[in-house]
């Protein structure tokens, strides 16, 4: 199955599509939206609540940690989709490079798991 640079227009279509519509969005908010400023209007504000204190407070790495890990593992996981739906086209050698990129992923979480990587203390 062969490709060609034209194949991909549609693609690129889109992608401009998308861009082009964001930032038209973005520009034309810019001129229709309200001009008002005032000192209340550009205090910051959170949830109804006023702010107290210093919005710089230190997080725990944990909840970075749990973050990155969540975000690699659902990355990991969509690599699944295109796998799963071509199931039967790819035969015996897409189920073993599956079985391989699912030892990868599951030697990974062990790991993860091994070293308290996801515990909250």
């Amino acid at each position: 199955m062969e490709s060609t640079q034209t194949d991909y227009l549609p693609i690129l279509m889109q992608m401009g599509l998308a861009v082009g519509f964001v930032v038209l969005t973005i520009i034309a908010s810019s001129f229709l939206g309200p001009k008002r400023k005032s000192l209340n209007k550009d205090k910051n504000f959170e949830c109804g609540v006023e702010s107290i204190g210093n919005a710089r407070i230190p997080f725990s790495v944990k909840y970075f940690l749990v973050a990155i890990l969540f975000v690699l593992f659902d990355v990991e996981v969509i690599f699944m989709y295109p796998w799963a739906t071509n199931f039967k086209a790819m035969g015996l050698e897409g189920l073993i490079k599956m079985f391989i990129f699912m030892t990868i992923l599951i030697t990974g979480f062990v790991y993860v798991i091994r070293k308290k990587g996801l515990e909250w203390e």
